[in-house]
């Protein structure tokens, strides 16, 4: 008996904790109505096809029947079952009290920008409260709703996420309507508008910081003495120099005056370089998804610390680029150049043709690829050539498939050794490459790079 009543209580303590594991997720999901208000994207008249309902079916379908009987079986007294189907389809037929041809219906979002695995909302609404309205959400590519999945009632809000990047489309709502008798059906197909998802930026809080800082006001401490907040060593006082800045301490043991210098605040020129020619893994993990995200986080974290941040994405036939410049637009408008990047084949420009904007003198270029394509390789040498200061960031984290043949084994010791080919010239060079796994921050892989200026070679 003590056993019984120890295992029915272990059970019942594991039943509360599950339960309370659930309320606590769904208290941490926003619902819909934290979503705020949504902003009118479309508004529109449209036709509707009106048809006889499942009700007017089976209706017409027992009076049928029970003709058909009567005239089988020779009894007149069956035909008395189909008089009341035929007079309810008679009456909906001759008065179609109601029945509208078009309807005006809106479509608002909550957001037409979300990062991925963000929540937003989608609001329709249909202007006319004389029929039964009901709304079915069937959602695009790569769209998971959050709510039902059909609302009734002339206003309907639905809530869904984005599981990938890009430009998606949210799908296609559907609207049924019926009369107060349920035996007409009107139904209205309307392709919702596309959503920009934006890549989630990786997590970076350090910066990689070159040892040749451009003669611009930043947040970098600089090597030369200037204007700052951090100290740099003491001097002896000439004229001009700020009373506040003397150091009466060492005034006081030297016997002559004595001021304090700070190091200057400079900033930087920070181009991210996102190889988007091989996109290999799984989907939602790819290369090209790690390369991304970690561009965001990377053009989030040097923007904050006040640097001039650009972006060129290598695509087949050519690169796009944006040319560095600071503010919180130019994060919106880098990865906007982004999530163009699946569009394919490009034509564009080569790198040695890219405008000076493009590539400023002395900037450092921060490089995500996975090191596949051998053009983007020799275009990094060339690039380390003409004095840029790279840092590249390997984001390959697929392999070949393991299999038992001694051809396909050979097969993938030879890939791997091409790797390894590869990325050690880069380092002869003096290009540092470090391995990115997409889930860490980038702070960890970069650690031995932002502790100290990265030396720049001009």
């Amino acid at each position: 008996m003590p056993t019984l009543i120890r295992n029915e209580r272990g059970r019942l303590s594991i039943r509360l904790v599950h339960h309370r594991e659930r309320a606590n997720e769904k208290a941490s999901q926003p619902s819909s109505a934290d979503l705020g208000a949504s902003i009118e994207i479309n508004s529109e008249d449209v036709a509707v096809t009106w048809r006889p309902s499942r009700h007017a079916r089976r209706l017409l379908t027992l009076a049928a029947a029970a003709l058909l009987l009567a005239v089988i079986t020779r009894r007149p007294e069956l035909a008395g079952v189909a008089g009341p189907p035929l007079l309810l389809l008679g009456a909906a037929r001759i008065s179609p009290r109601g029945r509208q041809d078009r309807l005006g219906i809106r479509v608002g979002l909550t957001a037409t920008r979300v990062y991925e695995g963000e929540p937003a909302a989608l609001d329709v609404t249909v202007a006319s409260d004389s029929h039964d309205a009901r709304w079915s959400l069937e959602p695009g590519k790569c769209v998971e709703p959050t709510s039902a999945p059909s609302v009734n009632g002339q206003a309907a809000r639905f809530t869904f996420t984005v599981d990938r990047w890009g430009k998606r489309k949210v799908g296609t709502v559907t609207l049924r309507l019926h009369d107060r008798w349920r035996l007409t059906e009107g139904q209205v197909a309307l392709a919702l508008p596309a959503i920009d998802c934006y890549p989630s930026p990786a997590a970076q809080r350090t910066q990689v910081v070159l040892s040749k800082l451009p003669n611009r006001l930043g947040e970098h401490r600089a090597r030369v003495p200037g204007d700052g907040v951090e100290f740099n060593g003491v001097r002896e006082f000439v004229p001009g120099d700020r009373q506040r800045a003397i150091n009466w301490p060492a005034t006081t043991r030297r016997g002559r005056l004595q001021v304090n210098t700070f190091a200057a605040e400079r900033s930087q020129d920070v181009v991210l370089l996102v190889d988007a020619t091989s996109d290999v893994g799984e989907p939602g993990e790819s290369a090209l998804d790690l390369g991304l995200r970690g561009a965001a986080g990377a053009a989030r974290a040097y923007l904050a610390g006040r640097d001039r941040v650009g972006v060129i994405t290598y695509q087949w036939g050519g690169a796009r680029w944006l040319a560095p410049s600071l503010g919180r637009r130019q994060e919106y408008r880098i990865i906007d150049v982004l999530i163009e990047a699946d569009t394919g084949y490009s034509r564009g420009a080569i790198f040695s043709r890219l405008p000076r904007a493009a590539l400023p003198p002395g900037a450092l270029v921060v490089a995500f690829s996975p090191l596949l394509d051998h053009r983007f390789v020799e275009a990094l040498r060339d690039m380390r050539e003409r004095g840029f200061s790279l840092i590249v960031i390997d984001v390959m984290n697929a392999a070949p498939p393991r299999r038992r043949t001694f051809a396909d084994a050979a097969a993938r010791r030879i890939w791997h050794l091409e790797q390894q080919a590869i990325r050690f010239s880069l380092r002869e060079l003096g290009v540092p490459v470090v391995a990115w796994d997409g889930r860490t921050p980038l702070d960890i892989p970069l650690a031995p790079y932002a502790r100290r200026p990265l030396m720049s070679r001009r």
